[in-house]
């Protein structure tokens, strides 16, 4: 087994701009780059050719950790702070939305000993950021602490499959996925909103419409506020390296692998059709469209009936979904007490609030 060689290295900038009009969102942080779970399918092996290396076992085995990323991150928001005379709240809006995690996972296994991810999470919430953070790890819930004292937060757990053998073959050093269910469980008990993404979803391996809907349901049952699913895509670096990983594990779906994305680095266009066909009616169904609850209710109302703007057969898929849902709910066993991953100093008052706050007194 390779060993693992982390490396520091220093950033001009934490806070990058998403210049992609499609995301949701404004910035972007990394913590890290290449990541230790080593997911063989991971679309930020690509990114690896940036820096002159590849996209092999090199990128899980080679971590850069940006070892000043708080102090760079600080140096933006006071920057940012100053332009706005100190109004947090016009700062706030004007950066609108931060995600954590969008090309390696920030609380990946040498995070709980570094602690860059809880450090950047420690300004975001001071500056009041809406943040989201996307990750596979139950290590997130060392910093409830923090995320249950951020005004605008939510926490996406990456997951696509219930199987833990496919989790093992395909992300050696990832979370079990019991163990991740259990995380969006503790997040939505502490009030954080916490969504489920199906990312990415394999072909002949993870995409059977009767599996992701169990998926669905047991996040559901979890208490997750919202699921994305998303449909794998494969560059030509992390093809290569997939399609190797596959010969070893799976080597039965190699050739319709080659086959299904011939093309490039989507699936042929039949299956992508069919694919998000089936992905919208599971959203659907589990009531997990991906939309915010009040924008969600235009289809179902809070009381659970179908609205005017659902057919009768969607209506009888939903129905169809809740009473699955009710089953699943009876077949989950109460989450066993387990102790929770500690932070190394609790966070203090101080550190949540601006500098101009704390310079402030009573008269």
């Amino acid at each position: 087994m390779a060993r693992t060689q982390y490396e520091r290295i220093t950033t001009k900038q934490t806070l990058n701009r998403v210049k992609e009009e499609r995301m949701p969102f404004d910035w972007s942080i990394n913590p890290y780059r290449g990541c230790g779970h080593g997911c063989s399918f991971c679309y930020a092996r690509a990114f690896q050719s940036f820096i002159g290396m590849g996209a092999e076992d090199e990128f899980q085995h080679h971590i850069f950790m940006k070892s000043n990323a708080a102090e760079a991150l600080e140096k933006q928001l006071s920057s940012a702070a100053r332009k706005f005379d100190h109004d947090i709240e016009a700062m706030r809006r004007s950066i609108g939305q931060v995600t954590i995690g969008t090309a390696t996972d920030p609380y990946q296994p040498i995070e709980s000993k570094e602690g860059i991810t809880r450090e950047c999470l420690k300004l975001l919430a001071k500056y009041r950021i809406s943040t989201s953070i996307t990750t596979r790890s139950p290590l997130v819930l060392r910093d409830l602490d923090i995320l249950t004292q951020m005004e605008n937060v939510s926490v996406n757990m990456s997951l696509n499959t219930l199987n833990g053998d496919i989790i093992r073959k395909l992300e050696p050093a990832s979370p079990h996925p019991e163990g991740r269910l259990d995380t969006i469980h503790r997040l939505s008990a502490a009030g954080i909103r916490t969504g489920l993404f199906v990312a990415p979803v394999l072909p002949f391996l993870t995409d059977k419409e009767s599996e992701l809907r169990e998926l669905l349901l047991q996040a559901k049952v979890r208490g997750v506020s919202f699921a994305m699913i998303s449909l794998l895509r494969l560059s030509r670096d992390v093809k290569k390296w997939y399609i190797e990983t596959l010969k070893h594990q799976f080597p039965e779906v190699v050739q319709p692998y080659r086959e299904l994305y011939a093309q490039g680095a989507y699936a042929e266009e039949h299956y992508v059709r069919s694919f998000k066909s089936m992905a919208a009616r599971l959203q659907n169904e589990c009531e997990l469209n991906g939309l915010t609850t009040e924008a969600s209710a235009a289809g179902v109302s809070q009381s659970g009936t179908i609205g005017s703007g659902t057919s009768q057969v969607e209506g009888a898929q939903v129905e169809g979904a809740r009473d699955q849902l009710r089953s699943v709910q009876n077949l989950v066993a109460p989450a066993q007490p387990r102790k929770l991953p500690q932070p190394a100093a609790p966070v203090s008052g101080d550190e949540l609030m601006p500098d101009v706050e704390q310079l402030s007194f009573p008269f």
